[in-house]
């Protein structure tokens, strides 16, 4: 008789205000001061003759930008990332502007996974500032265990982290934010009654702004509420597979593993035909066998937090011969729309004439959306910074 496993100890480890924190080290005399990170590089502080800095201010700022990340004191404002930063200004004009610097941003990044590696090794990479922890096998206590990851990655860094140790991924994605900043919480299914169901239906991670919009057309505004929703209802609403999902995470049930190998390469999805088509006489049920694949392709990016570069198709035909096509895009998307319109330029680059048995559809040249994200944010800025840089028009726009 094999050994019984050990209980599931998974921890979800969040750098606070990151992007802004590691800022703070380089300016410690902002240090709580309301801070916003997301202005271009003419924003970088002045160093004046008495060696003092001069900061700019929020109010400063003129462009289409938005912000990356602000510290706690900015958020108390109602500043948070991804907000458009002449609207930011319009709420704190005198916080403290600065621009960003990846470059430093991914130095302290590997300082505090390494830190993190020499104590648990299973690790899953979830972008920049956060990772999962796979604990289970560790012979130490949980919570003396979490409270040394803490001080390890102060130690490397200088910086805090928000840790939340419980049975799956789900769960500790959620209780790494409930006590922030520099948060260690323990969350047990006991828990979940009075820790989990009070949250917003929007904390839950996979919940999208559509589906939460609908959610709350329907009077389903909390966790609680989503655990306790007639399943009919959910049914009726989202179809059968996302009333299961719907219902099984608001009650806390996440089965999925951690990814503690190297990051993905790519990611496809294909299907393999009863009977062989051809693309001109089976046009129509191609079509949307394609545009499914691409939907599906799109899906699998989002809920593992990945962007393509390239986009890739593959045939199968009758005598077994295999083709593929690559497509690289002017920017790395996770959008179905885009992806299929991709697909349809390989396609177009192929033999369509003989019989196929197979169809695929490949996302490669992976990278984490949260890394894009925030380098978007900061690139839309640069387009400011000279005003002879301009987009060029898009055929068939009117522009």
């Amino acid at each position: 008789m094999s050994p019984k496993s050990p209980p599931r100890r998974i921890a979800h480890l969040d750098m606070d205000a990151f992007f802004a924190s590691v800022e703070l080290l380089r300016y410690p005399d902002l240090r709580g001061q309301p801070v916003v990170v997301g202005g271009r590089s003419v924003h970088k502080p002045v160093e004046q003759p008495d060696g003092m800095r001069r900061y700019f201010r929020l109010r400063d700022y003129v462009g289409r930008g938005v912000v990356t990340t602000s510290t706690y004191e900015a958020r108390a404002l109602g500043v948070f990332s991804a907000m458009g930063t002449m609207k930011a200004a319009k709420l704190a004009p005198d916080a403290i502007l600065l621009p960003a610097d990846f470059e430093a941003y991914r130095h302290y990044s590997s300082l505090f996974k390494k830190a993190v590696r020499d104590i648990a090794p299973l690790i899953e990479d979830r972008g920049i500032d956060e990772i999962y922890i796979d604990l289970s096998h560790h012979p130490e206590e949980t919570l003396f265990l979490a409270q040394r990851i803490k001080n390890a990655v102060r130690a490397a860094t200088q910086l805090t982290c928000s840790i939340c140790v419980s049975e799956n991924k789900l769960l500790a994605k959620m209780g790494s934010e409930l006590d922030k900043p520099d948060g260690l919480t323990i969350l047990t299914r006991e828990d979940i009654p009075t820790r989990i169901w009070p949250l917003s239906v929007a904390k839950v991670n996979g919940i999208g702004p559509k589906t939460a919009a609908r959610l709350h057309e329907l009077n389903i505004l909390t966790v609680g509420d989503l655990a306790k929703a007639d399943p009919l209802l959910l049914h009726e609403n989202f179809g059968a597979h996302t009333a299961e999902w719907l219902h099984s995470v608001a009650n806390g049930e996440d089965d999925r593993p951690l990814s503690t190998g190297s990051a993905a390469k790519s990611i496809s999805r294909e299907t393999t035909f009863e009977r062989d088509l051809q693309a001109r006489h089976d046009r129509e049920l191609l079509t949307p066998i394609l545009t499914q694949l691409c939907t599906r392709l799109a899906a699998d990016l989002n809920r593992k937090g990945y962007v393509a570069r390239t986009i890739g198709i593959k045939l199968r035909y009758t005598d077994f011969r295999r083709i593929s096509r690559d497509h690289t895009l002017p920017a790395p998307t996770a959008d179905p729309a885009v992806i299929r319109r991709a697909a349809g330029e390989c396609l177009r680059r192929v033999d369509l004439e003989p019989r196929f048995r197979l169809l695929g559809v490949k996302a490669s040249g992976l990278i984490r959306q949260e890394e894009v994200m925030a380098e978007a944010a900061h690139q839309w800025d640069l387009f400011d910074e000279d005003p002879a840089i301009r987009f060029p028009s898009v055929p068939g726009s009117g522009s």
